[in-house]
């Protein structure tokens, strides 16, 4: 199947890529680090390590699913391999969608990775909790959203600032929130409105957030973390027709 093949080739390259390894690498020194920070903190031991391994798991694959996404597709343009693929009997559609489902296969390797070092910490330590798989379940969910928010951008922008566009959407998704409360404020119908309308278009990131609620017990139901990943999944698949779309219209000559 071409879209499989294009994803396993994405997937070998982007284990061949350096800064993978680097992020990787920082992501664990982080997790274990929870460890010693806890010692110079006052307040619970058991929380500081949970959250801070959940928050480097969290960063450390976002970092990944922007640094490496926006590049996927520049890559094959820059190097001009782009014409020989679209020579080819390959649609477009399956050249973007082979390279998002290679590195959300990375990305889950690296989720993998993360999340046995994670527990493993957590076991050493007397913590082991296994209702923190819910919270990494949606960061994963957040990831294939980011990946795909990143390669949007890519597919008309060059790397440095799909990174930059990718990072503020990102960061505005979890914001996001505040857009009504800031309309509250505003006395003009044109700025509430637009708030509004931003709200309900950009993606509320704090819907995959449960990280805090599952480190201080708070219980989180089935149909609560169905609806998230229904809501972030249907959004990844959204921005992910908006980039085929626009890739179907790129002239590569």
């Amino acid at each position: 199947m071409k879209l499989w093949a294009i994803a396993i080739n994405t997937f070998r390259e982007a284990i061949r890529d350096r800064i993978l390894y680097l992020i990787l690498a920082f992501a664990l020194i982080m997790i274990g680090a929870g460890r010693a920070v806890s010692l110079l903190t006052v307040g619970s031991e058991e929380k500081i390590i949970k959250d801070m391994g959940l928050a480097a798991i969290s960063l450390f694959g976002v970092a990944t699913a922007i640094f490496v996404g926006v590049g996927l597709v520049f890559k094959e343009i820059e190097k001009r391999t782009i014409q020989t693929l679209t020579a080819k009997p390959i649609r477009r559609s399956e050249f973007v969608l082979g390279k998002y489902l290679g590195l959300a296969l990375v990305l889950f390797v690296n989720l993998s990775i993360m999340t046995l070092a994670f527990y493993g910490l957590l076991w050493l330590k007397g913590y082991l909790d296994v209702t923190l798989g819910k919270a990494i379940a949606l960061i994963f969910v957040e990831l294939l959203l980011v990946t795909a928010i990143a390669i949007f951008f890519s597919s008309f922008s060059s790397p440095l600032l799909s990174s930059l566009f990718s990072v503020t959407l990102y960061l505005i998704g979890h914001l996001s929130w505040g857009l009504p409360l800031m309309a509250d404020r505003l006395e003009s119908p044109a700025g509430r409105w637009i708030c509004h309308a931003l709200f309900r278009v950009l993606p509320n990131l704090e819907y995959l957030n449960i990280k805090g609620r599952v480190v201080h017990r708070l219980p989180v139901s089935g149909e609560d973390m169905v609806l998230a990943a229904v809501y972030g999944l249907g959004y990844t698949l959204v921005v992910l027709m908006l980039a085929v779309g626009i890739f179907r219209k790129r002239d590569f000559l």
